[in-house]
């Protein structure tokens, strides 16, 4: 270990105490990744503050020895923009997970960064309220994440993502000055909407430490149902249809026939292993209007070939038949030694093709590929299922990606749809984005952390 790196350990250490400053390299091998195969290196050490003022001075401490900055809460993140670089300083906030305020007049929450997504749910249903984001990894991610990343989830097609429910945001900036961004009221726009700019900043532009959020009253009723598909056009004509027919359905999700086979064997839910495509379908809202969607999402679905619809008879079958979906990830990093989660989102007239597509790669490479996403808005996971140490396929999978990325741009959709560009799609960025609008991503970028230090090497090649 370096003078330097020995200097700004010691340094955290007198001031936060050596229970809260890792350097040893057995300890330090656990924050080397997050949830994105393939990618680790070893920071120079890990720091655990406890309130805004520490990450403050964390972040001043760092910037004296020129240390890179990498914040982190679970790591679950899934385009490596946690993973570290050499010498960093990674800044955990995992401790920081105090709820605030809940304030029922006003429909807000206010939380501290670490705290976990679910939990910021559960507390708000005490109050008959909910927060709608949920992302897959919601049980464990935090809050600080879902913010860096704008996670989507389940919901997202009827209740968007976590940048529709930030109301307000505290930062540490690259300088060690803290700012608040927002407030609880519904109109504002005094200035520059600086807020949403630090939402999916993949903690390139500043450090958030609470997170002021906005709630909604639970929904009175829902129905949950899964159809079943011969097809794949079949499936992503059903979610044409039921979008042209002006239904916004909570969650609308997809599972190709290797998710189905590979989730039912991992949490036997009773999906129908011979079926090419599912296709969850949930509504929810007054109990009414929830009847109706449903029979009419059941009535399309059949119209548009479903071999069957069914319907959960209760909410611990609908919780049942929403896990199998969660369990997606889960389910299919068991059968290769790698699984790598991509990204992509393209609109939705293009989800049949899209899908086509992607086994059709898979085909030509020779790859196992599992899709699943969120068809309902048009953002589709497809899975690698590999084995990194093999580098000939690693480069198949490559290969396979970036024709992936291809047909997604051609088609007219983004390279991220919820994980984030962090180091596994920045190659692809400036492709999509162009030359004069990938530069302006930069200024901002120098405005705001002049000396390249917060999370150097994300989101830009």
């Amino acid at each position: 270990m370096s003078q330097t790196v020995v200097s700004l350990a010691e340094e955290l250490a007198q001031e936060l105490g050596v229970d809260r400053v890792l350097t040893a390299a057995e300890d330090l091998a656990v924050y080397a990744y997050d949830g994105t195969a393939a990618l680790r290196q070893n920071p120079a050490c890990v720091v655990f503050p406890l309130t805004t003022a520490e990450v403050a001075f964390c972040v001043q401490t760092a910037r004296r020895h020129r240390a890179p900055i990498v914040t982190r809460g679970s790591g679950t993140g899934l385009s490596g923009g946690s993973v570290p670089m050499e010498g960093a300083l990674v800044v955990c906030l995992n401790r920081m997970d105090r709820i605030i305020e809940l304030d029922p007049r006003n429909l807000t929450i206010e939380v501290e960064a670490g705290c976990i997504t679910q939990t910021i749910d559960e507390t708000a249903g005490k109050h008959g309220l909910f927060y709608p984001p949920d992302p897959g990894s919601r049980k464990i991610s935090t809050i600080g994440g879902n913010v860096a990343e704008n996670s989507g989830g389940l919901r997202g097609l009827k209740y968007g993502v976590t940048r529709d429910y930030v109301m307000g945001l505290e930062a540490v900036l690259a300088s060690g000055e803290v700012v608040w961004l927002g407030n609880k009221c519904v109109k504002d726009v005094a200035g520059y909407n600086l807020r949403d700019l630090f939402v999916g900043s993949e903690g390139t532009l500043g450090i958030v430490t609470r997170v002021l959020l906005k709630l909604v009253p639970l929904p009175q009723a829902r129905k949950t149902m899964l159809a079943s598909y011969t097809t794949l056009e079949a499936a992503g004509e059903t979610v044409s249809n039921i979008i042209a027919a002006k239904i916004i359905p909570c969650t609308l999700e997809f599972l190709d026939q290797q998710t189905i086979r590979c989730v039912e064997d991992f949490a036997h839910v009773g999906l129908p292993t011979e079926a090419a495509a599912v296709l969850i379908m949930e509504t929810d809202g007054h109990p009414h209007v929830v009847a109706e969607e449903a029979a009419a999402m059941a009535a399309i679905a059949s119209a548009c070939g479903a071999i069957s619809v069914r319907t959960a008879a209760d909410d611990a079958e609908a919780n049942k038949l929403l896990s199998a979906r969660r369990a997606a990830f889960s389910a299919l990093a068991r059968v290769r030694p790698t699984t790598i989660l991509e990204d992509v989102t393209v609109p939705r007239s293009e989800l049949a093709g899209m899908v086509a597509f992607i086994a059709a790669s898979a085909a030509k490479h020779g790859l196992q590929i599992g899709t699943f996403g969120h068809m309902g808005d048009g953002n589709l996971h497809p899975t690698y299922l590999t084995d990194e140490r093999n580098a000939d396929e690693m480069h198949r999978v490559e290969l396979s990606l970036a024709e992936i990325v291809d047909r997604t741009l051609a088609v007219g959709g983004t390279i991220t749809g919820e994980h984030g560009v962090g180091l596994a799609k920045k190659p692809y960025l400036k492709q999509q984005l162009g030359d004069n609008s990938y530069q302006l991503l930069k200024l901002v970028k120098g405005a705001l952390d002049p000396d390249g230090l917060l999370n150097p090497g994300k989101i830009f090649e």
